[in-house]
């Protein structure tokens, strides 16, 4: 896998050889931050991180704070080497925890959340709706969805933009009042 731009751009780093982790492609990779534009200085959230691309890619292009949140206990082991080997583990964390159970206690606002979800476990609208809540005002959430599937809604976030891809969607939501 490699980084796709900002100071990074072009570094290869190593990608999982688990059948379990799927990696975002580059090419939707390339798109979401297409779409986002300027990342620099967002504090970012990683929901579902599998190989740490996007926090790769959100650290790369300037993001201040990226805190990855991932189950799988080989994926984060990959995803600390990536960042030694690329230098940037001041700046990206990656936490081995069940999402639900740490959503429950955190309090801490983001500016931007990427969530990627695996597509055979989708989470339930409720726990997508408690992501949603750790945005800041004004912030956006990005979220990976299984292109069969209606990109859910969430009370308080209004759905700006759906970007289609062959058997995904990427839904780009920001949070009001």
């Amino acid at each position: 896998m490699r980084v796709i731009s900002g100071y990074l751009g072009g570094r290869v780093f190593a990608a999982p050889d688990s059948s379990r982790i799927h990696p975002m492609s580059e090419k939707v990779r390339g798109a979401i931050f297409a779409t986002l534009g300027d990342v620099s200085g967002l504090r970012v959230l990683d929901l579902y991180s599998g190989s740490g691309a996007l926090g790769i890619e959100a650290v790369s292009r300037g993001a201040s704070e990226v805190l990855s949140i991932e189950v799988d206990p080989q994926a984060v082991r990959l995803i600390n080497k990536n960042l030694i080997d690329l230098k940037i583990n001041d700046k990206l964390r990656v936490i081995n925890v069940r999402l639900e159970p740490w959503l429950k206690q955190k309090t801490k606002l983001f500016d931007l959340i990427l969530a990627d979800p695996p597509y055979d476990r989708v989470p339930t609208v409720l726990t997508l709706e408690s992501i949603s809540l750790l945005l800041k005002l004004e912030g956006l959430m990005v979220l990976s969805w299984p292109g069969n599937y209606e990109l859910p809604q969430f009370k308080a976030t209004n759905l700006l933009k759906i970007k289609n891809f062959n058997d995904a969607q990427v839904g780009f939501y920001r949070k009001q009042n």
